[in-house]
């Protein structure tokens, strides 16, 4: 557990004893922001809609797999998407870089890797978000951007806006940086054009559920089995992500009995980080595959999510989209309606039963859409939430 995750999301007397700090913080990104936005600070143009998808707390929200559902959705909509990104630990000398399905995670970061091995579409990295679009745009045939992160990179100007929230651990004290996981102020989300809740989701935020019932092997990606399949025996669950204990959820809602063993956020991992005492499967995330995936002993496997939506988010945030496009001059290929009404019936409409694993499942078994009794949305963790917990005030 790192510091946030001890202090961070909770009221305690840390927290109230660095709360000044964050005051002062709060203080210092408001005015920053107020300078972009009154053109004291330059802000850079791209020709092309550029939307960018951020937090405005620290690890991870779950913006990866929605950035990933994005570019399918841009596709089907007829549009050429591209993705942006900082390439977070990258530790390349030239910036920026083209990021393929086989590049060095630890030249350009492993996110991109993810992104370009999922997305099979043009990713491009650097510190300076302005220059990676301007080279992606020079390079390869997009029309529309995604930034992987960025929401605070006010240097690039941005089109749309869509802030994620983790459903569950939510702002967590409320405050900002150093007394709590704020990197910008609660009414930093006023502004934004969409907030998309992971996993539950209250008042106007949008829902979005992570799905992943399928193992992939590390040694031959061509061989997958059913989580299912792992309830035979105890399994090692390896995570380097934001939230550990989200993906051990995950894996404990599929009814795996696990050794939870938790890395930080963009951990470089080692051989020695995947060998166990134990000889038991090892199951962990599709970001830490691409780390791992060059020394991985035989019995890894790796677990890809699925980013489903709520139809009324995907279908105004196209509607609003066409807009900026044709404001930009660009022009999309026309798609058919129905390609995209047939994929529309695998997100269950909210509030409704649907069947998991040919069962009816409704009430409390974590049903996306499923209603709270605060009021929350819920997805598939299932875990009910009672309101916002008690935290700092807004600094």
């Amino acid at each position: 557990m790192n510091w946030l995750d001890r202090y961070g999301y909770s009221l305690n007397l840390v927290a109230v004893l660095l709360w000044p700090i964050s005051l002062l913080f709060g203080v210092a990104v408001r005015l920053r922001c107020w300078l972009y936005r009154h053109g004291f600070r330059r802000s850079e143009i791209i020709n092309v809609p550029l939307i960018v998808v951020g937090n405005i707390s620290v690890g991870g929200a779950g913006k990866t797999p929605l950035v990933a559902r994005l570019v399918e959705l841009l596709r089907e909509a007829g549009y050429q998407p591209g993705v942006i990104s900082r390439g977070y630990g990258g530790q390349s000398a030239e910036w920026p870089r083209h990021v393929v399905a086989d590049s060095d995670p630890r030249q350009v970061g492993d996110e991109p890797v993810l992104l370009a091995r999922r997305c099979r579409c043009p990713v491009v990295v650097g510190p300076d978000r302005v220059a990676a679009a301007r080279a992606l745009i020079a390079s390869y045939t997009c029309n529309v951007i995604l930034s992987d992160d960025g929401l605070q990179h006010y240097r690039l100007r941005r089109d749309l806006e869509i802030a994620v929230v983790d459903g569950f651990r939510r702002m967590g004290n409320g405050a900002c940086l150093p007394a709590g996981p704020l990197r910008e102020p609660l009414s930093r989300l006023r502004g934004v054009d969409f907030v998309v809740g992971n996993g539950a989701a209250r008042g106007s935020e949008y829902l979005m559920c992570l799905r992943g019932d399928t193992a992939v092997n590390l040694a031959d990606p061509y061989v997958s089995a059913a989580l299912a399949g792992f309830r035979h025996s105890t399994i090692h669950a390896v995570a380097g992500i934001g939230d550990p204990g989200r993906f051990f959820d995950h894996l404990r809602h599929a009814r795996l009995r696990i050794l939870e063993h938790p890395f930080p956020d963009h951990h470089v991992f080692r051989p020695e980080d995947l060998h166990f005492p134990q000889d038991m499967p090892v199951l962990m995330t599709e970001k830490d595959a691409v780390k791992c995936r060059a020394f991985a002993p035989e019995g890894c496997w790796y677990v890809p999510v699925s980013a489903q939506l709520e139809p009324a988010f995907e279908e105004n945030l196209l509607k609003r989209l066409a807009t900026v496009a044709m404001a930009k001059g660009v022009r999309r290929e026309h798609s058919g309606v129905n390609r995209r009404a047939r994929r529309l019936p695998t997100a269950p409409p909210i509030g409704e039963e649907v069947k998991d694993h040919g069962q009816e499942t409704a009430g409390s078994s974590g049903v996306p859409g499923q209603q709270g009794s605060a009021g929350v949305r819920q997805g598939a963790a299932g875990i009910d939430l009672q309101g916002k917990s008690a935290g700092l005030s807004d600094p």
